[in-house]
């Protein structure tokens, strides 16, 4: 018995030293996990070189699930599951069987898990190389980091034809951003910009002209990076193409290339002997300048739209916004900027000087924003060209030459190797905070009135009588004149919009025949008008009911309000009708209908096609709430005022019309506005309606697109038949499958769903101030900003049993 005990003995402690190789080897075994906490342990490569595990989030107390090169003090990362954000303490990694590396939070709800996991695991190993492998029974590959890059690339790690990384959306914000890098089919590698989220893709900052149409066996098909630094394109024929300006050559460091947030492709290299605390250094990067190299014309540049961008020492953009022009988000500094001025086309030519001045600036062009160029003018002649312009926020000019250009400036830049030689850009800005001028014809009416006005008062009873009669047969005419309308042929432009004659629009629309939908207070007609340039037009005529054509106060002005609205999201106001028996509102035509029909039909829409369209009505409402000179708030919001253009892009129609109709609330019942379903709790409540009315039938909106339903559904179960209610219920009990009526691909963008899901119930909330601003939705659907689990919508109604 004693000789057995030693025996065993023995055979454990000769296998001992195998099993702790094992686990210094880095290979770990299905069910092994790891958990985020302060001091967490971590997976290692053999060589200590890497670890996988999650890392502490610098700017709070969440917790990256990530690879990062450990033997350096910043333990810098070259590899992140693609969560979109950080994840909690107590959240777990495990490895399983069936899906590979599975991450949940601490309630055990799966956050993300390998999902071009293929296979049956066994067992898995981080290598030395960084790569962390999944390997099956028969010991063949399942998963691995290096086929599924986020922003990084390592020594022997490749680039195949269709490969891809993504940036990160900022610094600090992991989500995939605004530029990628990828070696496209044809065997181009390309670093372009992209759109969030259609991913459409703009021009290119960066080719490699690896392509080669006459012989496909010379045309690329995989990046290469080996351990001493190089990094290349090998041909199908064997061919090399490298891509390194500076050679690196040393085994001695440690080398990653990442494509940085703002879309500098940089290789780097750090000592792996040092003392001290050394940095990370740039050997080389692409494209050369960012600022300059964008080879077309679509895309905003590194910077935003309205920006300017220079680069650092480092060959890292920076930008900025010129003066009197502020960002749109403070938070992004990347981003777009907006004048701090709205400038009118409605300004007399003689009060332009009195408004407007320019700033001067060298060096500076938005090459992609030209819309006029005159051959030959002086400087002076080519800023008073764009001071007389009321479309010209910036000339150019240059070499004897004046270019114009208008809103929004694109791919701006400023930089010594731009060529502009003796050339200055003009930037108009608005002096001090002078209000907007009134056109001449409004000048003349109030100065005959004051005029008038004063003479009365002054003079003698009997020249009373006679200024009151003359101004009595001074309105007969004209009311006469407005009554007859103008005569065919002599409708104007005013501003951006065209007044139209109500014979014109008769026509237009062959007599009102073509009835496209109607509501409580028009009808709208289909119909086709010549254009300037000859070629016909659709345009949708909305004719207003008699009971809204009585309000005459502030029709006109609000009509100007609406017509300087410019945004993609937003249906465009071309023109109106306004005589004493008329009065009709003329918008561009969407080929694509409603949005009701849309998604209401027998035939349901595609998840990334709702989702595009979802992100465009926030985008739309937030310009109406935050960006445009005069708020709007639209007070009617629902999928029969959304419109789809030939794209299937979303647009907002009937925006203003709130203010502009100012229907008296004797036309209804409680005088609230909107559409049941969609209404606001405050509309039946004594307090003050703002932009958050908005938001709410927005939330009401967002999560009809979800689910593919009205938002009351009378044949639907007593439980379904109000969705607001329907889906809280289903949110609280884990099962927001039940309130999917198309969910393909659905499923594999889950996380995303839940992010609609969440903001949907935050703008339904009963308390407009727990409701988030339009602007914050709009950063929540784009995955800029976290979305917090919200609380029950209605704290104050009864509990359904």
């Amino acid at each position: 018995m004693a000789y057995s005990s030693s025996y065993i003995l023995c055979i454990f402690l000769s296998v001992l030293p195998f099993l702790a190789y094992a686990q210094v080897n880095g290979t770990l075994f299905v069910g092994s996990s790891l958990t985020a906490a302060d001091k967490a342990t971590s997976w290692y490569s053999p060589s200590g070189d890497f670890a996988f595990g999650f890392q502490k989030a610098q700017e709070n107390d969440q917790f990256l699930l990530s690879i990062w090169y450990d033997r350096i003090p910043d333990k810098t990362m070259v590899w992140f599951a693609n969560v979109n954000s950080t994840v909690p303490a107590g959240s777990t990694v495990q490895l399983t069987a069936d899906r590979g590396l599975v991450l949940s939070d601490s309630q055990a709800k799966v956050l993300w898990w390998s999902a071009s996991f293929s296979g049956t695991a066994s067992n898995a190993v981080l290598n030395d190389t960084g790569n962390f492998v999944i390997l099956g029974s028969d010991s063949t590959k399942v998963w691995d980091s290096f086929s599924n890059p986020s922003d990084t690339l390592l020594p022997t790690q490749t680039l195949d034809n269709g490969g891809v990384l993504y940036s990160k959306r900022s610094e600090s914000n992991l989500s995939p951003g605004r530029f990628q890098l990828r070696l496209l089919q044809d065997g181009n590698l390309v670093l372009n910009s992209r759109d969030i989220p259609s991913n459409y893709a703009y021009d290119a900052y960066y080719i490699s002209g690896t392509y080669d149409p006459s012989d496909a066996s010379n045309s690329g098909v995989q990046v290469r990076f080996n351990q001493t630094g190089n990094m290349y394109i090998v041909r199908r024929n064997g061919g090399i193409f490298n891509l390194n300006t500076e050679a690196a050559q040393s085994s001695g460091s440690y080398y990653r290339a990442t494509l940085e947030f703002d879309g500098v492709f940089v290789l780097y290299s750090h000592p792996k002997v040092f003392t001290g605390n050394p940095q990370w250094t740039a050997v080389w990067s692409l494209p050369e300048n960012i600022c300059i190299d964008l080879q077309g014309i679509q895309d905003s540049g590194a910077c935003g739209f309205n920006s300017v961008c220079r680069l650092d020492d480092s060959g890292r953009p920076t930008c900025e916004c010129p003066k009197s022009y502020s960002l749109i988000d403070p938070t992004d500094k990347y981003g777009s900027c907006k004048p701090s001025f709205i400038q009118s086309c409605a300004d007399e030519p003689s009060s332009k000087e009195e408004l407007y001045d320019f700033w001067e600036l060298t060096d500076t062009d938005w090459p992609t924003s030209d819309y006029e160029q005159l051959a030959t003018a002086t400087a002076i002649e080519c800023k008073r060209y764009c001071l007389n312009d009321c479309l010209c926020a910036v000339a150019i000019y240059r070499g004897g030459g004046c270019w114009k250009k208008k809103l929004p400036l694109s791919n701006g830049r400023n930089n010594g190797s731009v060529a502009l030689v003796e050339g200055v850009a003009f930037i108009k800005y608005r002096k001090g905070d002078l209000p907007q001028t009134i056109p001449n014809n409004c000048k003349k009416d109030q100065g005959t009135l004051i005029t008038a006005g004063s003479v009365l008062l002054g003079s003698s009873v009997v020249i009373n009588i006679i200024l009151v009669a003359a101004a009595c047969f001074g309105y007969l005419c004209m009311y006469s004149r407005k009554a007859k309308g103008f005569q065919p042929g002599n409708s104007s432009i005013t501003g951006n919009m065209r007044i139209f004659t109500y014979k014109e629009l008769e026509e237009a629309t062959k007599g009102f025949k073509d009835e496209l939908g109607r509501g409580a207070f028009a009808i709208v007609y289909k119909g086709e008008f010549q254009s300037s340039s000859s070629s016909n037009i659709s345009i949708a005529v909305k004719k207003l009911d008699r009971a809204v054509q009585e309000v005459d106060r502030e029709f006109q002005t609000e009509v100007h309000v609406i017509a300087q609205t410019h945004q993609k999201n937003l249906v465009r106001l071309l023109g109106y009708c306004d005589d004493v028996e008329n009065r009709l509102l003329v918008y561009e035509y969407m080929v694509n209908g409603t949005l009701a029909s849309f998604i209401f039909g027998d035939v349901k829409p595609s998840w990334t096609k709702r989702k595009n369209i979802a992100l465009g009505i926030a985008r739309g409402l937030a310009y109406l709430h935050e960006e445009c000179s005069k708020q709007i708030i639209h007070c009617d919001i629902k999928p029969q005022n959304i419109l789809l253009d030939e794209s299937y892009n979303a647009r907002i129609s009937d925006f203003g019309l709130a203010k502009l109709l100012m229907i008296n609330q004797s036309r209804t019942n409680t005088g609230i506005r909107g559409t049941k379903g969609y209404v606001a709790p405050e509309w039946f409540r004594n307090t003050p309606v703002t932009v958050k009315v908005d938001v709410y039938s927005f939330g009401v909106l967002l999560l009809e697109i979800i689910c593919c339903r009205r938002s009351i559904e009378a044949s639907e179960d007593v439980e379904a038949a109000i969705l607001t209610d329907w889906v809280w219920d289903c949110f609280e009990e884990g099962d927001l499958l039940k309130i999917l009526e198309n969910k393909k691909g659905m499923l594999d963008d889950w996380e995303k769903v839940e992010t609609c899901v969440m903001v949907g119930i935050w703008c339904i909330q009963e308390d407009p101030s727990l409701r988030p601003s339009m602007k914050k939705v709009l950063l929540m659907l784009e995955g800029v900003v976290d979305v917090a689990k919200p609380p029950c919508p209605s704290p104050f109604s009864v509990i359904r049993s």
